[in-house]
């Protein structure tokens, strides 16, 4: 995974298709990812693998070609069934050209491969001569790449054109005898020239195919993470993607996918100057975006919660509730937890707004208690509506989003309690600083933001 999230640096797009942006397309951003060069060096570790890959992945085409030769007539050649027989890198280094390219550099790729080499020439006396031997090439080879952030169909791309592998060592070997002969060194004089060109020319391919296709990858998956059922994000970008010293930034539209709506906004805050360079990653949503996933909740009906059973006895039966049974027992007239029901669910489409405090969201909520006696319908006894502000703040703890209810505010709109004994119906009213005294209230009230 962390060799794909830097790979998308090394796609090429050799036949993409231009984007077109406003100018005012940083107002049209809702959702921003940034990349410090602290992560690139981190995931730069398994850019080795990535390469490893290219090579041993790569097709190799059969190599042929012809040359006269004094006394020896026109000698033809063919290298085939080329293979790569052994492979190691030494090192690796990645660097951020600011507004221009992220340079790659492979060190020291060791190589060896392996196949056969045919020749055969006519002599001054027409003579023909065949043979047919196997061979060894050993090679010692730099890579740079040279990536340029770019936009094609959408999505973020990289043109890898700028990618150049230089020889240090590249020796033939005959039939495994490594002792410099006649035939090695002729053939090694005007074979290498083609070799390099065809190792440069797949390699580099590879590495473009390889990079594409995990960079697809990476983005269709972050799609499919912004994406539940009908509702999705439109991670489009709504600008070209921005290299700088110390970091590299995409910026994408974060309009919401979900049925005949259409939510659209041009009024994006967004600054560079509200990411650091501080952590390695940062994503940042507009408060436009998280508001219009709240309303396609809202209009998809996920926010209901019900609770019923051993949850909803543990809520009843805590520490800070031993003062008001007397209520709760009011409240379910003697019946089980098992057979009752606590149903809370959002009125209003929910605010949502980003604070340093943490994220603030206002909506209206209502809570409706049920019993259930044998052989009659549902009793609601106790219903009301409450504007409901809280501030949640979040954690990243192992590998998880951990969410945290750090502050709540409750207004009372509507509140009904009704009790039903023997048969007989009556109207029971408990005052409201009774109610604001039970802490389960605020916990059944917050409960609707954590769906």
């Amino acid at each position: 995974m962390m060799a794909g999230l830097f790979v998308i640096s090394l796609a090429l797009i050799s036949t993409a298709v231009a984007c077109t942006f406003e100018e005012s397309s940083l107002n049209l951003t809702g959702i921003v990812c940034r990349m410090t060069k602290p992560a690139a060096f981190v995931l730069n570790q398994q850019t080795t693998h990535v390469i490893q890959a290219a090579f041993r992945h790569a097709t190799y085409p059969d190599i042929s070609g012809e040359k006269s030769m004094a006394f020896l007539g026109k000698v033809a050649y063919g290298l085939t069934n080329i293979q790569i027989n052994d492979l190691s890198i030494e090192n690796s280094e990645v660097d951020f050209k600011e507004d221009d390219a992220i340079d790659i550099a492979i060190q020291n790729v060791t190589a060896s491969f392996k196949g056969t080499l045919s020749y055969g020439y006519t002599g001054a006396w027409f003579v023909k001569l065949t043979h047919s031997i196997d061979f060894e090439i050993e090679s010692s080879i730099d890579l740079q790449i040279n990536a340029k952030l770019t936009c094609a169909k959408g999505r973020v791309a990289a043109d890898t054109s700028d990618c150049y592998l230089t020889f240090y060592k590249l020796m033939l070997h005959l039939q495994g005898d490594k002792q410099p002969g006649w035939l090695k060194q002729l053939f090694t004089d005007f074979i290498s020239f083609t070799l390099k060109l065809v190792l440069k020319g797949q390699v580099c391919k590879e590495i473009n195919s390889l990079a594409q296709l995990l960079a697809d990858f990476i983005q269709d998956r972050a799609a499919n993470f912004l994406q539940d059922g009908a509702i999705g994000v439109d991670i489009s970008l709504a600008s070209f993607p921005v290299i700088k010293a110390n970091y590299m930034e995409s910026h994408h539209k974060g309009l919401l996918l979900y049925k005949n709506y259409s939510v659209v906004f041009n009024d994006s805050m967004f600054a560079p100057s509200l990411l650091s360079e501080s952590r390695m990653l940062y994503f940042w949503f507009s408060d436009q975006v998280l508001n219009s996933l709240a309303l396609a909740a809202f209009l998809d009906e996920r926010l209901v919660l019900t609770i019923t059973g051993e949850e909803l006895r543990e809520m009843f039966e805590m520490e800070d509730m031993e003062a008001h049974q007397g209520i709760v027992q009011e409240i379910f007239q003697g019946t089980s937890y098992n057979n009752s029901l606590a149903k809370v669910w959002s009125l209003t489409p929910p605010q949502i707004t980003l604070q340093p405090e943490g994220t603030i969201v206002k909506s209206s909520v209502a809570v409706e208690l049920s019993i259930f006696s044998q052989g009659a319908e549902p009793t609601v006894v106790l219903y009301f509506e409450k504007e409901v502000t809280v501030t949640i703040q979040s954690a990243y703890v192992e590998k998880k989003l951990v969410l945290h209810l750090a502050d709540s505010v409750i207004e009372p709109k509507v509140f009904k309690c009704a009790l039903e004994r023997a048969g007989v119906s009556r109207e029971h009213l408990i005052s409201r600083e009774d109610l604001a005294n039970l802490g389960v209230i605020t916990d059944l009230c917050s409960c609707c933001f954590f769906l």
